[in-house]
């Protein structure tokens, strides 16, 4: 009896600490500052030893700690939902994706720092804009998608450079934008670039 009470107390010990640390790491991607292993563990009130038993890295845990925080592609999209121009969509799409990584950006720029130097852990990144970028893009499955279907992934792969928040950081920390000017030129280059593929499937 004592040994499964014993067993039961640790489970909830390792359950309210993992808690701990996914409410730590939520706090501080909603403070706007920089997220590092360190500061969630002082956060949560453990040693950072302790974090990473639990998260083999950061990026396990801040995924884990924005699961849900990204709505799906169609929910998110609903605005322009009734629109079927493939500039306009993914105009919006590319906005909204980057309002949203401003908002979370030290979460972001610690996980693309991490997969630079782990490439492997690449696959652990949520994938929030290929989402946004198919399903902004659905207008044009029925047609460039038949009559071209290797331009229409090659569009894709164009969007998914610019709808990012690669872009984004190099518009800012590189060139020297404020983050609104940042976003507004990587929405026009997004739809500048749909707006070229559309008008090839008009010339046919």
């Amino acid at each position: 009896m004592a040994t499964t009470q014993t067993d039961t107390g640790r489970s909830n010990q390792k359950r309210r600490t993992r808690t701990a640390l996914v409410e730590a790491a939520r706090e501080l991607i909603a403070s706007g500052g920089e997220v590092t292993m360190p500061a969630i563990a002082r956060a949560a009130l453990v040693s950072e030893a302790t974090a990473y038993r639990y998260f083999p890295d950061l990026p396990s845990l801040i995924s884990e700690a924005l699961a849900g925080a990204w709505p799906p592609p169609a929910e998110a999209l609903a605005p322009v939902a009734d629109s079927t121009d493939p500039a306009e969509r993914i105009a919006f799409a590319c906005e909204f994706l980057l309002r949203g990584v401003l908002l979370r950006q030290g979460a972001v720029r610690a996980v693309i720092a991490a997969t630079i130097t782990r490439p492997d852990a690449a696959a652990a990144r949520p994938g929030v804009r290929f989402g946004l970028i198919d399903h902004a893009l659905a207008p044009l499955e029925g047609t460039l998608g038949v009559t071209d279907p290797e331009a229409f992934s090659q569009l894709k792969r164009d969007l998914a450079v610019v709808v990012s928040a690669e872009a984004l950081f190099t518009l800012t920390d590189l060139c020297g934008l404020a983050p609104d000017a940042a976003v507004a030129s990587a929405v026009r280059t997004a739809a500048t670039l749909t707006e070229a593929a559309v008008r090839a499937v008009a010339r046919g």
